[in-house]
């Protein structure tokens, strides 16, 4: 019988390596499925042949990337090249412990491209939908430069700030997205079960109800009778926002009108520019040449209004002005901002200006976020207040109607 060498995984994860005697390579496959093992290769010794295992994978949701492996990604890379660890064995390493099995797969593959003779910065932006291009174009600098292992750590970092922001933004708005799904839900309760069992004994009474409580008795009527459709109409209107916002012109839209919403828009704008300073600023530090820093970081803020201003601000330094007056022209900074660019392109030092700004907008962000609580509470407050008032007008206005007539 022919020899197969194997490496498989167990149902628990556990990598399996060995040989193994087999009729075929398709029947060693079977016998893997059969025990609730997924083979990764079969390679018969004798013949020095890879077998094709895609029809014997099982079918596997892609999951996605998130900043905490890519902030571990980056500071295993770092770890392992600072150590001395040579490129190739580094990333086979780490295909085989990634928790993320997409990122697994994307270094799965940019092993075999390296092992082809590409340069590991044009084996990651291959995969734009795992590497973010932020890193491709960092990892090519130290590329150039000798230095990955320290581009590694401070993409580290970078990450590590951009993930505190982003927690920072998501717990602030925790609280009043909280409120209004409460809200939303009491109202849709209160219309189909509590405003009918009112109904039944306005009715035995035979008196003329007044204004507030007939308008929500027909609310409640209406609901009540179409309500399959009111859930058919909120199913479509969720599925055409997030086909919408997968299209360049819908993001685009969303992305504009999100920096506008009453109280957040201004926490996701300052939040949005600490990301551009952080990330202008390392790719200004590595050497990277000012109009293509600016592309890189347009791309990088994870914003198209705000990727397209910074596009503006790339244009008009390649048309020959300055950067500050090309930052003004696009009405996103601050004065105070703009003076401390100023001052850094007179003095040269414009990456410390730009770390200096980065700090100026955290502390905004932090300051706003530890304030937006107490600005949001009174509105919910206003809210619930009105909900209360339209309910008692709706439906004790004519229960003490009804009192009146008794007595």
């Amino acid at each position: 019988m022919p020899l197969f060498q194997y490496k498989a995984r167990d149902a628990e994860g556990n990598l399996l390596e060995g040989q193994t005697e087999a009729s075929s390579a398709e029947s060693l496959a079977s016998q893997f499925q059969a025990s609730m093992i997924v083979p990764i290769s079969i390679i018969s010794i004798d013949q020095k042949e890879t077998f094709d295992l895609s029809g014997y994978l099982p079918f596997r949701r892609k999951t996605k990337v998130r900043l905490d492996d890519l902030i571990l990604f980056c500071r295993q890379m770092y770890t392992l090249n600072s150590s001395g660890v040579p490129l190739i064995r580094a990333l086979r390493g780490l295909v085989e412990t990634s928790r993320n099995p997409t990122l697994g797969e994307a270094l799965g593959t940019v092993v075999d491209d390296l092992e082809s003779g590409m340069e590991l910065s044009g084996a990651f932006s291959r995969h734009s939908d795992v590497f973010p291009a932020l890193l491709c174009r960092m990892v090519q600098v130290g590329e150039v430069t000798g230095k990955l292992d320290e581009v590694f750590i401070q993409l580290a970092v970078y990450f590590e700030r951009e993930k505190d922001t982003i927690n920072k933004v998501k717990s602030a708005l925790r609280y009043p997205s909280f409120v209004l799904t409460a809200i939303a839900i009491a109202i849709v309760f209160i219309s189909l079960f509590v405003i009918p069992a009112f109904e039944k004994v306005f009715a035995s009474a035979g008196a003329e109800l007044p204004l507030p409580t007939r308008i929500l008795m027909g609310i409640s009527a209406f609901m009540q009778n179409y309500w399959y459709l009111l859930l058919a109409l909120f199913i479509l209107l969720l599925i055409a926002v997030k086909q919408g916002l997968k299209t360049e012109k819908g993001r685009y839209l969303w992305d504009r009108y999100k920096l506008k919403i009453p109280l957040v828009g201004d926490i996701i704008l300052r939040s949005t520019l600490v990301r551009f300073s952080r990330s202008f600023n390392m790719s200004y530090t590595a050497g990277i040449p000012l109009s293509q820093a600016l592309g890189f970081t347009a791309r990088a803020v994870d914003n198209a209004y705000v990727g397209e201003k910074i596009e503006a601000i790339r244009n008009g330094v390649e048309r020959g002005d300055t950067l500050t007056r090309s930052a003004t022209q696009t009405g996103m900074f601050t004065s105070l901002v703009l003076q401390m660019l100023a001052v850094g392109e007179e003095s040269g030092s414009v990456d410390v200006m730009l770390e200096d700004v980065a700090e100026f907008y955290e502390r905004e962000v932090d300051y706003d976020l530890k304030n937006l609580s107490s600005a949001i509470e009174p509105i919910m407050i206003v809210v619930i207040g009105g909900m209360v008032l339209v309910l008692a007008l709706g439906v004790f206005l004519p229960m003490w109607n009804l009192a009146s007539i008794a007595r």
